[in-house]
């Protein structure tokens, strides 16, 4: 009776405070299991905790829930943590949003926009190359087509065979030889 009774104080206690649900990590190295534990909001994980509520092991994606006990906890204000949230939801235990569980620092979120800014003006000056590139073609082409306008039909028949060759001495690359 005495266990009974120190155990409700202690909960009536305690639902004065911020209560949390949260993961505390147990298990071995690189293979990690989660305790899914009611704690007060600031208390340490790896300390003393009101219940557990269950396990997650993360590798099998199984999970053991008492959910008769979270809901209670939650009726009694309990929040609980981000990652605990998306694992209740994706259970069918609770029902709202998956919550961001991954906050990115402002730092790293300066350094993302600044390599999206260089991506973008790395784009641009590609876009505008060729753009010039096409322009300065254009008018290549046309000054030899009026060039031959006024040429007899003799004469443009050779100047074609001359500009044949050179077109295709500019397109072949040198060849590397291979050793044998």
């Amino acid at each position: 009776m005495a266990g009974f009774l120190r155990s409700s104080l202690i909960t009536l206690n305690y639902l004065n405070f911020m209560l949390a649900i949260k993961f505390s990590r147990v298990g071995k190295k690189k293979k990690p299991t989660y305790k899914i534990i009611v704690l007060e909001k600031g208390d340490d994980p790896w300390g003393n905790y009101l219940e557990q509520v269950g396990n997650y092991n993360p590798h099998t994606k199984e999970a053991s829930l008492k959910i008769d006990r979270i809901k209670y906890w939650i009726d009694k204000g309990a929040q609980p943590s981000a990652s605990v949230n998306n694992l209740l939801i994706k259970q069918n235990v609770i029902e709202g949003a998956k919550q961001k569980s991954v906050r990115i620092s402002k730092k790293r979120a300066a350094k993302k926009e600044g390599k999206k800014a260089e991506e973008v003006n790395k784009a641009a000056a590609q876009k505008q190359a060729l753009t010039d590139q096409a322009e300065v073609q254009a008018p290549a082409e046309e000054k030899p087509a009026a060039a031959q306008e006024g040429k007899p039909a003799e004469a443009q028949a050779t100047d074609a065979t001359k500009a044949k060759p050179a077109a295709k001495e500019k397109t072949e690359q040198p060849q590397k030889l291979e050793k044998s």
